[in-house]
């Protein structure tokens, strides 16, 4: 079982509290080499960073906030982008001085025994929790435990096609993942494999049915139309219509041998909603390879892991 979470997962947990709230409890920890999770509360000019804790003053030294800082590897952004977040942490020493206990912490630790423990262990089609951290334009960065990094390109997040990570995520997220692969020490990481072949979209909706939809192109054909993450309907042409409007659209067939959807566009508006709630067909275990489409469309579209 996976004990190794984004950073965030664990901070209210009985357990982490039980730990923080007194010496004895942080001491247990230290014992016990346990990991922990308490707020950043600031990063220092030097950039260690102090963090929240009931019963004493907490410090990661710059050195112990990931692995890679002393390599140069990782840089520091990694350590400012902290503060205010929860972040996970073991007991490397203990003082008490005047103004009450101090404990050095380690966060290079905790994501060292993630690394070796948990991450090291995944395999190709690995389906494991993740949080998104931040979106680029080319992708969408997530923590995969202990707030190691990895990146889901943007072509991997979703069938249905979109011009900024920012269309399907937000963050803060928890999402799941699959594992791809290995590039050296980084995980290559995939999303569209976990939300249905197109079989499984399109038994969501029914002919005669009028549905939500978000216009994501507008082509010389026609207009495409995202029904659901891995799903696009192609809709007749109509004025003043771009991408990223919402629509309300009816759907008019559904056709399987063709893997086509086809949709008359009822009304569009201006989409000021967050993304839509992901739905997942899997969210754990492994797959081995996935086939987006139908036997009978004379396409193959599949993902062998």
């Amino acid at each position: 079982m996976n004990t190794y979470f984004p950073e965030g997962e664990i901070i209210n947990t009985p357990q982490n509290k039980a730990y923080l709230k007194s010496e004895d409890g942080m001491l247990e920890a230290w014992s016990k080499g346990a990991i922990l999770e308490a707020k950043a509360l600031l990063c220092t000019s030097s950039h260690d960073i102090i963090v929240e804790l009931p019963c004493g003053k907490g410090i990661i030294p710059r050195d112990e906030g990931a692995v890679g800082i002393t390599e140069g590897t990782t840089k520091d952004i990694a350590l400012l982008s902290r503060v205010g977040k929860p972040i996970c942490f073991k007991v490397i020493s203990h003082e008490k001085t005047p103004d009450g206990c101090v404990f050095t912490l380690s966060r290079k630790l905790a994501q060292q025994e993630c690394m070796d423990m948990y991450i090291s262990c995944l395999i190709s089609g690995d389906i494991i929790p993740a949080k998104v951290t931040h979106l680029e334009k080319f992708g969408a960065f997530v923590d995969i435990g202990c707030g190691i990094p990895s990146l889901i390109p943007i072509d991997t997040i979703s069938v249905s096609r979109i011009s900024h990570p920012n269309d399907r995520f937000y963050n803060g997220q928890r999402i799941y993942v699959v594992m791809k692969g290995r590039d050296g020490d980084h995980i290559l990481l995939s999303h569209k494999e976990l939300l249905g072949t197109w079989e499984e979209n399109t038994s969501r909706f029914c002919v005669g049915q009028t549905v939500s939809g978000i216009v994501r192109s507008v082509e010389n054909y026609g207009i495409f139309v995202e029904l659901a993450a891995n799903l696009a309907g192609l809709a007749e042409l109509r004025d003043n219509v771009k991408p990223g409007m919402a629509a309300s659209v009816f759907i008019k067939a559904i056709i399987p041998e063709k893997m086509k959807v086809k949709l008359i566009i009822v009304d569009v508006f201006e989409d000021m909603n967050f993304p839509a709630k992901l739905t997942y067909f899997k969210n754990s275990g492994h797959i081995d390879n996935w086939v987006y489409s139908t036997a009978g469309s004379g396409k193959l579209i599949e993902t062998i892991f």
